[in-house]
């Protein structure tokens, strides 16, 4: 489901930034942008969110600025100054040309002068808390737009009750125009059939184009719908499988109607059911 949720987070480690995106996508898809730093979080980054979401392709962007270092934040390896030091001084009684010791180089010696070490325990506690915020943002929102969602495909649902129920109303009265159709065909053609034959073959167009059984599967899959709605739960998958029997009804209505009417209902039907199938996608 479409979403966006953003977490900033001022520590005494620096600033941490946390951004989610989120679309639709049949399966849970996770993409991750992490600091080489912190690696080690990516497994743990990724369980919180299978956790917490089962649906989308979610696109994770933490960013890291540590604060610039202050004097009391550095300090000196003494027993590596003074050992560079003293290897100086030796080397200076080797040659006739020694020149003092400079204290600048000696700091500039690997290792003699160093930042503090981060707290990293601390930093990762503080990410990973992070993250949580911003994943409950991201589901609050794709809350509020399930919300919307469900109200549409709920009308969605009362639409095609209504015209299953039209077709169910009609289909007596189809039958009986379709068959004086026949009639004042025959009548102008001048032709002699058979009235007990022509009785069959009425019985068995009757018979082909009965829908009844699909307007009652159409009439089911709509209720289930409308109960799955209600569930508080995942229900995007089951909302899939529902619009595929929706479409299947309504192809098999359409492969049985006998005049434009019924073949109206049919389109409306499909149209629909692929505007509610194009919203489930975003639905987890």
């Amino acid at each position: 489901m479409t979403a966006f949720a953003r977490q900033e987070e001022q520590t005494e480690l620096g600033e941490l930034t946390c951004e989610v995106r989120s679309v639709n996508h049949r399966y849970l898809e996770i993409s991750l942008r992490l600091d080489e730093c912190f690696r080690s979080l990516e497994m743990p980054i990724r369980k919180l969110f299978a956790e917490k979401l089962s649906r989308g392709k979610i696109d994770v962007v933490l960013r890291y600025k540590a604060l610039e270092a202050d004097l009391s934040s550095v300090c000196i390896d003494h027993n590596l100054a003074k050992s560079v030091v003293e290897n100086c001084e030796v080397i200076a009684e080797l040659s006739t040309q020694a020149a003092p010791i400079d204290p600048v180089k000696v700091l500039q010696w690997p290792g003699v002068l160093k930042a503090e070490s981060l707290d990293q325990v601390a930093l990762h506690n503080s990410i990973m808390t992070l993250v949580r915020s911003a994943i409950d943002e991201l589901i609050v929102t794709r809350e509020t737009e399930g919300t919307a969602l469900k109200t549409m495909i709920a009308q969605r649902c009362e639409q095609i009750d209504g015209i299953a129920r039209e077709v169910r109303r009609r289909m007596p009265e189809i039958l009986i125009e379709h068959q004086q159709r026949l009639q004042n065909r025959i009548d102008e053609l001048k032709v002699s059939l058979d009235p007990e034959r022509l009785e069959q073959e009425m019985v068995l167009l009757a018979q082909k184009s009965d829908v009844a059984e699909e307007l009652d599967r159409l009439e089911s899959h709509v209720v289930e719908v409308q109960n799955v709605l209600q569930r508080n739960e995942p229900i995007g998958r089951r909302l899939d499988f529902l619009m595929q029997e929706l479409n299947r009804e309504a192809n098999t209505l359409g492969s049985k109607s006998i005049n434009t009417e019924t073949t109206n209902h049919t389109v409306q039907l499909k149209v629909l059911i692929e505007q509610m199938r194009e919203q489930i996608q975003n639905i987890e």
